[in-house]
């Protein structure tokens, strides 16, 4: 065997052929552009809340790890201002402190409306996350998460758009990706890795160009929002709600989804609605027109009108209870949106982003200290039976609820007759919120991990 000095890598091509002959990868000319490639120990596709956590946690291991962003920070993301107790729980995992000083704004509960009726349920005091929530603007958030990444050892490019993986020819296996620069479409280069993390959100390209295309059986949701400068920044709860009227409630249409309005500081909100679908077929509803149907009937002391509203109407889709599947396979993991963890009780995506990225660094971690391919995948696999004995009955009931109220007629009645009674809204707002302790507990909390671990695991 021949030996490899220092000597050997004193030129990049040099290196960069070495890396390509043992990832089984032909660097031969890309295109008429110049030949460049890199490799890491793991890429990370995506600079979001799944991409940054991942980053994070796997440099803190000592990882070699490469971030490949296709926008530049600040940019902004659709949606996910605001942060659930649980989200917050993560971020404090990654070392950010989110005080109050520092223009984090806090909220301590649900202030909830429908059929006639308002109820505020506080956030619960639990062992396993803080008992308040937080939010802040995507470009703001999404920054903080990549740079703190960056301060923990990842590497990160922007401005480079993935166009697809790099296989194996005989194993199959996924051994780097192609990109090129955003701005510069002519520029192409080359990244290969021991293991690639697909965070590249909803639409999860690197995913479905492996042939892991979406479960059509799985919830879909769809989230509108924009930004007002409102009195209803001062409030410290996140409103929400349960019923949407075209006019006058009760006496017009009623509208499909739930809206919601919280504060995300500098006297703004973050005023959006919400639709679900229990399977992946479009609805086929306008939710731009259902929000702006909804602002027209609004209190005019929240000043959510045209002279006040701060940003155009964004929307995205939500995928749901897992609906891309396997979530590790041939050297390709999947977190966070890709691979359809957002859930289906409310449409919170940023904590399983932030989650799945820890638990797939811990994974790779373990599985890059194992000598052969074999032992580096059994190694692998904890990590979609880890996802699945933590969140799978979780999001099998999140599917049955999605089933049950995706039409506003039984939305209506659950409202009706269940915001009346304070016990019964704490926990369903447990359950819809992730807030509930998955050990010990109060017996709310035992009452919900008991019906996850009944149910077919999602």
């Amino acid at each position: 065997m021949r030996k490899w000095t220092r000597d050997n890598f004193s030129c990049p091509s040099k290196m960069r052929r070495l890396l390509g002959v043992m990832a089984g990868i032909n660097y031969s000319r890309l295109g008429k552009g110049k030949l460049m490639a890199e490799h890491a120990d793991v890429i990370v596709v995506g600079g979001g809340p799944a991409g940054a956590a991942t980053a994070h946690y796997l440099a803190q291991n000592g990882v070699d790890v490469l971030v490949l962003e296709k926008a530049t920070f600040p940019r902004d993301k659709i949606c996910g201002d605001g942060l659930t107790p649980r989200a917050v729980g993560e971020v404090i995992k990654m070392g950010i402190s989110l005080k109050e000083e520092d223009g984090w704004v806090r909220n301590y509960g649900i202030r909830a409306y429908g059929a006639g009726h308002e109820i505020e349920v506080p956030w619960p005091e639990l062992a396993s996350q803080p008992n308040w929530g937080s939010a802040s603007k995507r470009t703001d958030f999404d920054e903080i998460l990549i740079r703190r990444a960056v301060e923990s050892g990842a590497r990160l490019r922007e401005g480079v758009t993935v166009t697809g993986p790099i296989v194996h020819e005989k194993s199959g296996r996924v051994v780097g990706v192609t990109a090129r620069s955003t701005r510069d479409r002519k520029e192409e280069m080359s990244f290969s890795a021991r293991f690639v993390v697909d965070a590249g959100g909803v639409s999860a390209r690197l995913s479905t160009a492996v042939g892991r295309e979406k479960a059509q059986n799985r919830p879909m949701g769809v989230a509108v929002r924009t930004y007002f400068e409102s009195p209803l920044s001062q409030t410290d709860m996140m409103e929400s709600w349960l019923e949407l009227w075209a006019g006058k409630p009760n006496e017009s249409e009623q509208l499909p989804g739930y809206a919601w309005a919280f504060a995300v500081g500098d006297g703004l909100v973050n005023v959006g609605l919400g639709s679900l679908s229990s399977t992946a077929k479009p609805s086929g509803v306008d939710h731009r027109k259902v929000l702006q149907a909804w602002l027209a009937n609004t209190p005019p002391e929240w000043n959510l009108n045209e002279q006040s509203q701060r940003g155009p109407i964004r929307g995205a889709a939500l995928p749901m209870a897992f609906n891309r599947k396997p979530h590790y396979a041939n050297g390709l993991a999947l977190v966070g949106d890709s691979g359809g963890m957002v859930s289906p009780f409310n449409g919170e995506g940023i904590a399983y982003a932030l989650a799945s990225g820890r638990l797939v660094a811990d994974f790779i971690a373990q599985a890059l200290l194992r000598p052969t391919l074999g032992q580096q995948d059994r190694a692998m696999a904890q990590y979609p039976e880890e996802l699945r004995l933590e969140l799978g009955g979780y999001y099998t009931l999140g599917r049955i609820f999605a089933a049950l109220i995706e039409r506003p007629e039984i939305m209506h009645l659950c409202v009706k007759y269940g915001l009346p009674r304070p016990t019964l809204m704490t926990l369903v707002m447990k359950l819809l919120s992730d807030a509930y302790d998955r050990r010990g507990g109060d017996w709310m909390d035992r009452l919900i991990t008991a019906l996850t671990k009944v149910v077919p695991k999602a």
